[in-house]
């Protein structure tokens, strides 16, 4: 299909955010990156751009880094064994965040909508319907959410009495609800020039959450809960837990 038509359809893009140097998973990343880690019996980066394709996205960027970047075109060259004709690379120098990685695609989204996913979530079911939801939202962003058990580790949804989304607040230290935003985000044009505004937070680092406060602000933020389970793969705890979340999907599939 041209290029041309595909965009008449409100095509969107796909971006995964696979760099950082994985410093939770030391020893294991000191040989690879993260994103490459075995989980069950495949590579972490396998399960998030399945995601992505089973949701209907065929145009993809890896935004990776590190000294094992090459290892992804190694491993994925350009995605025949996803359906894909091509995949899209670009390198993060250093680590200075998950919005600061994201700014690199401003030049791959094309003034057209993203999806957005870390390369280290993983989730049991698909995400056709929220992308289908936002295709038809006229701007602004969508996000997935979801209910955990450890919400201090992530950023925390806070709810009005309309089961409006009030404010989001990352990493509390007590956490007034367990509802957390996962690494899957969805965003107009508007999520760069967003980014360039933002100042490094403590870490450091240009957070994904001042992005998503900001499309708040604006009243531009919807949500969707994300149904099955879902983890990242962050820590070894979740790194295993994922592996044995897969395994016994699998298993169910025999």
């Amino acid at each position: 299909m041209p290029v041309k038509a595909e965009r008449e359809k409100g095509n969107m893009k796909g971006v995964i955010l696979a760099g950082g140097l994985g410093k939770r998973l030391n020893l294991l990343t000191k040989i690879t990156n993260k994103h490459l880690l075995p989980i069950f019996s495949l590579p972490m980066i396998y399960y998030p751009i399945q995601t992505l394709v089973d949701a209907g996205i065929r145009d993809i960027l890896i935004v990776t880094g590190g000294n094992h970047a090459g290892e992804f075109l190694r491993l994925l060259g350009n995605g025949h064994q996803f359906g894909l004709k091509h995949i899209n690379y670009t390198y993060q120098e250093g680590e200075g965040g998950i919005a600061q990685a994201l700014g690199l695609a401003e030049h791959f989204a094309d003034n057209g909508k993203i999806v957005v996913i870390l390369g280290d979530n993983i989730i049991e079911k698909d995400i056709k319907k929220a992308v289908e939801d936002f295709r038809k939202q006229p701007n602004g962003a969508k996000i997935l959410i979801k209910e955990v058990s450890d919400p201090e580790r992530f950023g925390v949804v806070e709810f009005d009495k309309a089961k409006r989304i009030k404010r989001i607040v990352e990493k509390p230290k007590k956490p007034k609800t367990n509802y957390i935003v996962t690494g899957i985000y969805m965003y107009d044009s508007q999520v760069f020039d967003i980014i360039k505004t933002l100042k490094p937070s403590k870490r450091g680092e240009l957070e994904i959450t001042d992005v998503n406060n900001a499309y708040l602000e604006r009243g531009e933020l919807t949500y969707s809960i994300l149904k099955g389970w879902w983890t990242d793969c962050g820590m070894f705890d979740s790194l295993l837990r994922a592996s044995n979340l897969v395994a016994k999907k699998a298993a169910g599939k025999k």
